[in-house]
Formats: C-alpha cells, structure tokens, sequence
C-alpha cells in the first residue's frame, strides 16, 4: 500500500504493480500516471457532471462491473449528485478535481463516462453526440467516410461539430448546444442530422436498433443523447490492447483519412496535446442554438 498527498488529501493507492493491460505490460501504476499527467486536460470535462464508471479489479481481461452510486466506503470530501432514478437515488460521485480523480482511479475505474448536462442545468444538455459505430467488418476508413458526411450535413444546418476517436473502434462528433433543450429535444435534433446523414450515406450507415438486422454498416447512434446516457470522456483510456486513448481530432485530421484509433495511446497522447492544444475546447464554450432544425422537425 503506498500513499500520495493531493491537495491536502492523503490517498492511500493500492496494487500499483498489477498487471492492467497484459499484451502491453501497463500496470496500474502506468494507469494512475496517465491520468495525473493529462488532468488539466481531462478535468474540464468531468467537472460538474454525473459520472458513470466501469470498473475493472484484475486488468482488462478480468471481470468488469459498473459503478454509478458513490461506495459506501469513499471517504466524506468525495463529492456527490442525487439523481432519483425508477428504484432509487443515486448518488453520482462528481470528479471536480484531482484528488478525486485519482481516488476513483485507484479503484480501477477505467471506464469514465460523463452526463451530457451538468448538476447546475442537470435536464438540459451542454452538446449532442452523433456516434458512429462501426458493425462487425466495418473498416476505419469507412467511418472516416462517414464523418465527412457528417461535417457537410452540420455545414448544411449552420451548426459546428467536433469529432474525437472513441479510443476503440469508432468516432464520435459533440455538437455544442445553449443549455436550453431537454434530453428529448436534443436526442430529436441529433436524430435529424443523422437522418440526413443516411441519406448521403445509405451504403454505409444504418439506424436500425436491432443489431442483428443492421449489417456491416455504421450504425448513426442518436439515442446516445437520452437522459442517463453516457459515452466516453475526451482524453479517457480504452480497455483495450494499446491503452488507447480517446482523442480529439482537427476536420483536416478526418478530412485527409490518415488517422486511426489505435494511434494516439497513454504512451504518446501528451506530446500530442503539447503539440496541438486542447482541440476540444470550443465543446465546453460554444453553446449553439438548433432553432432551424426544430423548425424543421415540426413541420
């Protein structure tokens, strides 16, 4: 059992030297590492949000479990946020800061999924996500493809998005949004652009909810935007071989096709963000309204 002070906390951090992921020999102590080193970046968009996490005790080729209620054992100072859901409260843990961060990492939630909204607005959403989910056979390049129609559709509608790798197999685009439209509302908005999505791309994508019946096609996941769902933090770690880490990326980046999930890791992720700066900023500033797609969705 080691020990580290934060902030006047003293955090005590155990099994640093078990194995987290095996075919790349990261352990838990590389874990803790990472995400000390990129929490100026990775803070800004946890703070003031639910967090959902997934945990996983023994690596990621161990047994995995999901967190949302705060454990009965965290100490007093971790903050919380009581959502009443069908059977109880949930007390969400809110990661404001780094010693929280660290505690909750240490308790190898690799798996960090934020709300949409912020306690202080927790029904309005600040962004919608247009997720591009790749089926079973679907190249990357595919994806790629589709995100470009993505851009043209948002170009079309006067609204700006900004694609970041899920840090697995996909690509996800978070259209900023004023904290004025319900979950409903937003998931309506976020639908529409994937519909015309579709219509520029019938070959390759799909909105068909039953997986067996989608195909090899990207599937347009607008139902990502409903309350209480969540996806995967800007700047997270994958449980996947490589460490991969969810980046965001520039429109050239995707425009010109060269990137892969696998390419920005916990091994390289910081020369990159000394390189290009945070590109996923203007998410947390650049509130947008969607009046014209709401117009055009009542009609």
């Amino acid at each position: 059992m080691s020990e580290i002070e934060i902030n006047g906390r003293i955090l005590k951090l155990s099994n640093l030297e078990k194995i987290f992921w095996p075919s790349d020999g990261y352990t838990k102590h590389d874990l803790l590492r990472f995400y000390i080193d990129i929490s100026p970046y990775l803070l800004p968009y946890l703070a003031g949000r639910p967090i959902n996490f997934q945990r996983f005790p023994d690596g990621i080729e161990g047994k995995r479990f999901y967190q949302k209620n705060v454990p009965s054992f965290a100490p007093s100072w971790i903050q919380t946020f009581p959502i009443p859901s069908e059977e109880r409260v949930i007390h969400y843990i809110l990661v404001d800061n780094l010693e929280t961060l660290v505690y909750v990492i240490n308790l190898a939630c690799l798996e960090i999924h934020p709300w949409h909204s912020r306690t202080k607005s927790i029904k309005y959403p600040d962004y919608g996500i247009v997720d591009l989910d790749p089926q079973e056979g679907v190249e990357f390049a595919a994806v790629i493809q589709v995100a470009n129609a993505v851009k043209e559709v948002l170009d079309s509608v006067g609204l700006k998005g900004y694609p970041k790798t899920s840090g697995a197999t996909g690509l996800q685009i978070y259209i900023p949004l004023r904290s004025r439209y319900t979950y409903e509302q937003v998931r309506d908005i976020i639908g529409y652009i994937c519909t015309l999505v579709h219509k520029k791309e019938p070959v390759l994508t799909t909105m068909e909810r039953m997986v067996k019946k989608r195909g090899a096609t990207i599937y347009l996941d607008y139902l990502q935007n409903l309350w209480g769902k969540t996806i995967n933090a800007p700047y997270t770690v994958r449980p996947v071989p490589g460490a991969s880490v969810s980046t965001p990326l520039s429109w050239d980046e995707v425009y010109e096709g060269k990137v892969r999930p696998g390419d920005f890791s916990i091994k390289n992720i910081m020369e990159r963000l000394k390189e290009k700066g945070d590109l996923f900023t203007p998410v947390l500033t650049d509130g947008q309204l969607a009046t014209t797609i709401l117009k055009a969705i009542k009609k």
